[in-house]
């Protein structure tokens, strides 16, 4: 008997370390989309379906790691403001009912906009991606959330310039793209 008790708590203390390891591993993929000096404070959050679970506390930022969803890179990782998580939320949501089906996600999406319901992003927040087929090729990407915005209420061009750009002008999915970023 007293063998199995020792067995049970070693197997016990294993798949803690394991479950720590994981999580170590997690936070680690997670912030290499955030700036260097973010990293360390950074909440990191981890998706299950459309609700998400809380690895590390943090401040500023929230980044995630949805490598391999659909859609998504090999290698994806993302930050940005914690306001948008229910934004996130929700595209995971219809990402789900969509089935892999992009033209229905983009119905649903287009659904979403037109009826009033899709969720806005934080104004003025960073998207800041890290994605590629693996972590040693991943590209860097950042757009900044403006929805609403026009080409009339910022002064941005709305199609592609050398410049910063607001894509899907008007709507709430309206960001900043900036080359180079």
């Amino acid at each position: 008997m007293k063998r199995i008790i020792i067995a049970v708590v070693g197997a016990m203390s294993v798949a803690t370390a394991a479950e720590a390891q994981t999580d170590a591993e997690l936070i680690r993929r997670a912030t290499l989309a955030a700036p260097a000096a973010a990293r360390e404070t950074a909440m990191v959050v981890k998706w299950s379906g459309n609700s998400y679970s809380t690895i590390r506390e943090g401040s500023g930022l929230v980044c995630y790691d949805h490598s391999g969803a659909v859609g998504e890179q090999p290698f994806s990782v993302q930050c940005t403001d914690p306001g948008n998580l229910p934004r996130v939320a929700q595209n995971y949501q219809l990402e789900a009912a969509a089935a892999g089906n992009r033209d229905a996600l983009n119905a649903s999406l287009t659904a979403a906009e037109s009826n009033g319901t899709r969720v806005r992003p934080v104004f003025g927040s960073a998207w800041l991606s890290m994605t590629g087929a693996d972590e040693a090729s991943a590209r860097r990407h950042t757009t900044i959330a403006v929805p609403g915005a026009t080409q009339a209420s910022l002064g941005l061009p709305e199609a592609r310039s050398a410049g910063a750009w607001i894509m899907n002008a008007g709507t709430t999915t309206a960001h900043l793209m900036i080359p180079g970023m």
